[in-house]
């Protein structure tokens, strides 16, 4: 992509034959990389606030969690079948939704597979595998997952949405029977 941008730069200032158009390319360009600049770099801080997030889980540190997310952030289970929370909205919802969680675990991991920033770097797509080790079990719940993040300004948490298969997080939790 740089080398068909630059090719664009050197035909156009080739073609340009007053400095006054070429000053003004030159201005073009250098708005140009400094929008990609702050894109990448915004979009490196929140795949960092990603990463805490799963590091936040792993560690069960609700504190932790809630204050990755805005005020105002949800969290968003489009597939939760009827079993499992639908989500939660603002912060002490989300700190409502994950209290009770930690207790029931002796321990999880969610390595990442994937992880992009989106077109808009506020936005992150996560491929990750669940592994929770279930309480006074030998079991141990593993699921796949794909989840998108969308961050305000400031970097907070405006929306994480869980996508997982229903069929198989029933399964592990012995909960088949109740899908609706």
């Amino acid at each position: 992509m740089r080398l068909s941008i630059l090719l664009i730069v050197i035909v156009l200032l080739g073609s340009c034959k007053k400095s006054d158009q070429v000053r003004q390319l030159q201005l073009e360009i250098g708005a140009l990389k400094q929008n990609h600049n702050m894109k990448i770099e915004i979009a490196t801080k929140n795949k960092v606030t990603v990463k805490a997030f799963f590091r936040a889980l792993e560690e069960e540190n609700v504190d932790a969690l809630v204050d990755l997310f805005a005020n105002e952030g949800k969290h968003i289970n489009p597939y939760d079948s009827g079993l499992f929370p639908k989500g939660a909205n603002g912060q002490e919802e989300i700190r409502a939704y994950w209290t009770p969680v930690f207790p029931n675990f002796d321990g999880m991991s969610f390595p990442i597979e994937e992880i992009y920033a989106m077109e808009d770097p506020r936005m992150v797509f996560v491929k990750y595998t669940g592994n929770i080790k279930l309480k006074n079990s030998e079991s141990v719940y593993s699921n796949n997952y794909y989840s998108t993040f969308k961050f305000n300004d400031h970097g907070k948490i405006t929306e994480y949405v869980e996508i997982f298969n229903p069929i198989v997080a029933a399964k592990g939790f012995g909960l088949i029977d109740q899908i609706q």
